[in-house]
C-alpha cells in the first residue's frame, strides 16, 4: 500500500474526503518527524512506538575500490511493534 492508497482507506473508513484524510496523514507524519528530530520518542499503545537509535561509527570497505573506510556514527529512525500489533500478525 503506497501513500494514495493509505489516504483512500481512511477517507473511506473515516467517512471523510480525501482531501482532509491527506491532511490528517501528513500532519500525522510531520509530527512524528518532529518529535523523532527532537530527540523524543512516539509510543502508540497497541501499536508500537517510533524511536532515535544511535547507531555507532564503524569501518566499512569501499565496494569499488576495497580500501577501508570509515562510516561516520549517525542517529537513524526505529519503529518497535508493540505486542498487539505482533499479536495480530502472528494469527492467520
Amino acid at each position: 500500500m503506497n501513500k494514495t492508497e493509505l489516504v483512500k482507506a481512511v477517507a473511506d473508513r473515516a467517512s471523510i474526503s480525501q482531501a482532509d484524510a491527506a491532511k490528517a496523514l501528513d500532519v500525522f507524519l510531520d509530527t512524528i518527524k518532529g518529535s523523532l528530530k527532537d530527540g523524543d520518542s512516539v509510543q502508540l499503545i497497541g501499536f508500537g512506538s517510533f524511536k532515535v537509535a544511535e547507531r555507532k561509527a564503524r569501518k566499512g570497505i569501499n565496494p569499488q575500490t576495497k580500501k577501508e573506510i570509515t562510516i561516520a556514527a549517525t542517529r537513524v529512525p526505529k519503529f518497535v511493534p508493540g505486542k498487539e500489533f505482533k499479536d495480530i500478525l502472528s494469527k492467520k
